[in-house]
């Protein structure tokens, strides 16, 4: 795997540079087809940790003009200190590489926080050149399915982090209510949002509390649930017991200037997030989007049609990008 994503790697940066490297791996069906050509099968969520595993060995930042910070479980909270080493091999500026520890740090934040799918990331790879230009490459698992989603997002098109940011979303199960607070839609409620942690936190605390009556009972006890959506169904529109109001003091006092800011803050997690839009939904009229932003599933489906049936003109075209840069590769007849 490493000799021979070692010479397509090398064949690209040498050919086209490395942003045009970094937006291969932002594209989720140039990252897949990379995964199955050096091995992997199309179904695995493993193809994501392997490849830029082997990517991080293989790339030498003196050498080809491009690092990977991060990697899988405790491996990607080392992604700000590696990536204050790498701004010192390219030689960026102090304010350059406290732009991409943000970066690091809100993407992470954005998926996890900002868009409650039910995937809590596992790993994240910060994929930097000489420039400064970046992509991210990150990993959540639902631990009731045992599926695997994977997040792309690229600095090159980037407008904001919390209005429509990813590259893309991959994954092979579409959710009928996600909380999405990146959506075009839930702009209303982001501004609502950020406008509640603003006022004095005792008012936040009397809406928590009114909409979270001890002894009211729940309307899921005459709902009958659909079996298929056990997890999502009741559960998606449920209050959190509790927020850390802590953080809300914090937020309270820094003023936030826009919902990056609120995102950021030590502290502010699923629970508080949620909890604000729920608040400015149901209080304000400012509802977020439940719909999945999820935009593509691995690859070319199956032949028995699981997870859908076979696309082949994406399979042709795939198929082409790989026989250019295997005739490009510097590979000895064997090995090609």
């Amino acid at each position: 795997m490493k000799k021979l994503a070692y010479a397509i790697s090398c064949v690209i940066i040498d050919e086209y540079g490395t942003g045009e490297f970094l937006d291969r791996l932002s594209s989720p069906f140039w990252f897949q087809s990379l995964g199955c050509v050096l091995g992997y099968d199309w179904h695995s969520s493993g193809v994501t940790t392997v490849v830029t595993g082997v990517l991080k060995t293989i790339l030498d930042p003196k050498t080809h003009g491009i690092a990977i910070a991060g990697g899988k479980g405790r491996t990607s909270r080392r992604a700000p200190e590696e990536l204050e080493k790498i701004g010192e091999i390219f030689n960026l500026s102090t304010s350059k590489v406290q732009n991409l520890i943000r970066a690091s740090r809100l993407t992470a934040k954005v998926d996890n926080a900002a868009v409650q799918d039910g995937y809590t990331l596992y790993h994240h790879s910060f994929i930097v050149d000489e420039r400064g230009n970046w992509v991210v490459i990150q990993q959540g698992m639902n631990l009731s399915d045992q599926t695997a989603r994977r997040y792309h997002w690229s600095s090159k098109k980037l407008r904001s982090f919390v209005k429509e940011p990813h590259e893309a979303i991959l994954g092979d199960k579409f959710r009928s209510r996600v909380l999405n607070l990146t959506a075009h839609e839930s702009e209303e409620c982001r501004r609502v949002s950020l406008d509640l942690v603003k006022e004095n936190p005792l008012k936040l605390k009397r809406l928590f509390k009114a909409m979270t009556p001890r002894y009211q009972a729940k309307l899921s006890k005459w709902i009958k649930e659909r079996p298929d959506e056990r997890e999502y169904y009741c559960e998606i529109l449920s209050m959190p017991r509790s927020i850390n109001w802590s953080a809300v003091k914090r937020l309270y006092e820094l003023q936030p200037k826009n919902y990056e800011e609120l995102l950021e803050a030590r502290g502010v997690g699923r629970s508080t997030i949620r909890a604000l839009a729920l608040i400015s939904e149901i209080i304000y009229g400012a509802p977020p989007s439940w719909k999945d932003p999820i935009k593509f599933t691995f690859a070319f489906g199956g032949k028995d049609g699981v997870p859908f049936p076979v696309d082949k003109d994406t399979m042709d075209e795939v198929y082409k990008i790989l026989q250019s840069a295997l005739e490009r590769a510097r590979l000895g007849s064997k090995d090609k």
